[in-house]
């Protein structure tokens, strides 16, 4: 008998890019096949040919709709498969509106860009995939509700349990084999306890193998009720609005972050907690998405309040580019969510050429920021920034909170692990940068034998024996890159620094003279 396999092709030692293949002698199924964000070197992955023969593939299934799980599927279809994507009905639905918006931006991100490569005299790209690639696979995903049993391919069949993310997000629960079947369980993204529009994460017990989400494995959060992120966001408005024409700045999600925000600023608003104020949302996705949100009101925790706050005239969506733009010329204290929710595309780049480099301006991060993104680039200090191709000063005030993150912090996730013990084979720990993929480990050695829990890497692969996982990555072809520049910042972010440092050197020097010798002395070392 030869024993399933599985290959970590995205979301091993980064948190993006989540692809994983289980293969046995009869069926290959892809678990989710997303999009890498960070750095230039792992986005530059979207571009490559897939690590696995699309034409083999039996089945694939989607834990929920985050582009960074979702995004490359339009790819997948695109280049030949044809097969169904199973996933919950409300992760279908957010789809139909997140893929062809991820298709649009790529065309208008890749337009801007060959502009300036034509100055350049350098080569065009393409889109990854447009949105018409995206509206035309929409027909191949096939709606599993919640705790329900589907087989996808010969020996394989999955049920989707509530992960308390996102809409429809879901763990996957997976028999391979009719007898004697092995039980393998993948977390999907897991919600934290108090989640504003979700439950808690389900989910049963005893498995032979666990693949486990750890972006948050390293942080433990000292408030994360409801009255306490309130607290935090409350805090944050009313210093926000020290300056009667400052404006509030929020990088967000267009899915669940956004709604979670507007139902919060609105429930302030309601108490005379922060100043009235517009709130808009400027993103057509949002709009979009908050309207799918009201169709599963009944679904939703506090939905109630957020369908309230949709009514509200403090709030408005802006749907065209001139709509958007006139949010440039608003007067008096504004708060403007914007997607991407890491800045790396979107118009929330264009809200942030207009208000970086502005004093009376806050931008206000509320979600996790990859490595090499805009987002984690201003969160960690830069004082200029470049923009699609422009270089902004950074005035504003930049700031942090983690209290709308949608993943469970590291208690949560050792308690979510200990609620689906024995885990009789191994755990796989992936969606994580280091620091948070060992501190988990470390968690969770109370609870299970340190030989147990692995750390698989980029491409990575692994046979699930019965008496545990054998490793059997391969040495050729390598790794499409480094598996240790996963989940870091690259040269490209490291070139930006430097040149930004050698600015800074240039501009404080004392006169031209020292601008000379500070000049030669890299020319120096260039010469080397």
């Amino acid at each position: 008998m030869q024993y399933p396999t599985i290959r970590f092709h995205g979301a091993a030692g980064t948190v993006t890019g989540s692809c994983f293949v289980v293969e046995t002698e009869a069926a290959l199924v892809v678990v989710d096949c997303g999009l890498f964000q960070g750095s230039k070197t792992e986005k530059e992955l979207n571009y490559r040919v897939f690590p696995f023969d699309i034409k083999a593939i039996d089945a694939v299934i989607l834990s929920h709709a985050h582009i960074d799980h979702s995004g490359l599927l339009p790819k997948l279809a695109k280049h030949g498969y044809e097969g169904q994507i199973y996933a919950t009905p409300g992760t279908v639905d957010l789809c139909s509106v997140m893929l062809p918006d991820s298709g649009h931006i790529q065309e208008v991100e890749v337009d801007h860009l060959n502009r300036r490569n034509r100055l350049r005299a350098r080569r065009f790209l393409e889109p990854i995939y447009t949105a018409n690639d995206a509206h035309e696979m929409l027909h191949q995903f096939h709606s599993v509700p919640l705790e329900r049993w589907q087989t996808v391919a010969q020996g394989i069949r999955v049920r989707f349990w509530n992960a308390g993310h996102l809409l429809g997000s879901a763990s996957v629960e997976m028999e391979i084999g009719d007898e004697h079947s092995i039980r393998v369980l993948f977390s999907g993204d897991i919600g934290p306890t108090h989640k504003l529009l979700q439950t808690v994460p389900e989910g049963p017990a005893n498995w032979d193998y666990v693949i486990c989400e750890s972006t948050y494995g390293d942080t433990d959060r000292i408030d994360a009720t409801d009255m306490g992120r309130r607290k935090i966001l409350r805090d944050e408005v009313r210093a926000a609005n020290r300056h009667h024409n400052g404006a509030l700045i929020i990088p967000s999600f267009a899915v669940e972050r956004t709604q979670e925000l507007l139902a919060d600023l609105f429930f302030l608003m309601e108490r005379s907690e922060i100043p009235s104020c517009p709130i808009v949302i400027d993103s057509p996705l949002a709009m979009r998405a908050s309207q799918i949100f009201q169709a599963h009101e009944r679904e939703l925790e506090h939905g109630d309040l957020l369908a309230r706050a949709m009514r509200s005239k403090n709030v408005r969506f802006t749907e065209s580019v001139e709509q958007s733009k006139a949010l440039d010329h608003m007067h008096g204290f504004h708060i403007v969510i914007a997607a991407s929710g890491m800045c790396e595309a979107g118009r929330i780049r264009h809200r942030l050429k207009n208000w970086l480099w502005r004093e009376e301006g806050t931008v206000l991060l509320v979600g996790f920021q990859a490595a090499g993104t805009l987002g984690r680039i201003l969160a960690d200090g830069a004082s200029t920034v470049r923009i699609q191709g422009e270089e902004i000063a950074v005035r504003a005030r930049i700031r942090t909170i983690d209290a709308y993150s949608g993943h469970a912090d590291g208690p949560e996730l050792q308690e979510w692990v200990r609620n689906r013990l024995p885990i009789a084979r191994a755990i796989f720990l992936v969606h994580g940068e280091d620091e948070a993929l060992v501190a988990l480990k470390i968690r969770l050695m109370n609870i299970l034998p340190e030989n147990r829990i692995y750390i698989p890497r980029l491409d990575s692969a692994f046979r699930l024996d019965p008496d545990g996982p054998v490793d059997i990555s391969p040495t050729r072809p390598p790794p499409r890159i480094d598996p240790g520049q996963a989940g870091h910042r690259d040269w490209n972010n490291d070139y930006q620094v430097l040149l930004q440092d050698l600015q800074d050197q240039l501009r404080d020097a004392a006169d031209d003279r020292s601008r000379g010798v500070i000049i030669r002395k890299i020319r120096r070392a260039l010469e080397l």
